[in-house]
């Protein structure tokens, strides 16, 4: 597995790609946070997408029932390999982490 960074700049078009090839994706949503702890969110739900919105500075996960909001993200990283894309992880303003794990790796395109 090889973690890296998306930069800022490729947010927009990354999630609208990734959820462009979300067919049957399950994923569990994670929340830590140091005065939290680690806080499940959503519990290997069907996964339908997630997607950036510059104007408002948020990204939303959409789960099954779930509707899971980072606001001013900082930082993506998404953690992937040849078998595809096993998960994403945002962190906020706050330092507080969102992490999506996907059941099964997530198949995508060669890059263009």
């Amino acid at each position: 597995m090889a973690i890296h960074a998306v930069p800022k700049s490729q947010w927009e078009t990354y999630f609208a790609n990734l959820s462009k090839h979300l067919k049957a994706s399950q994923a569990e949503l994670e929340v830590a946070a140091m005065n939290l702890g680690d806080q499940l969110e959503a519990e290997w739900l069907p996964f339908y997408g997630v997607s950036y919105d510059p104007k408002d500075d948020i990204i939303e996960f959409t789960l099954q029932d779930v509707d899971h909001l980072v606001r001013r993200p900082q930082e993506v990283y998404v953690d992937d390999d040849v078998e595809g894309l096993h998960s994403i992880e945002v962190v906020d303003g706050d330092g507080v982490r969102h992490l999506a794990k996907l059941k099964e790796a997530l198949k995508l395109p060669p890059p263009t």
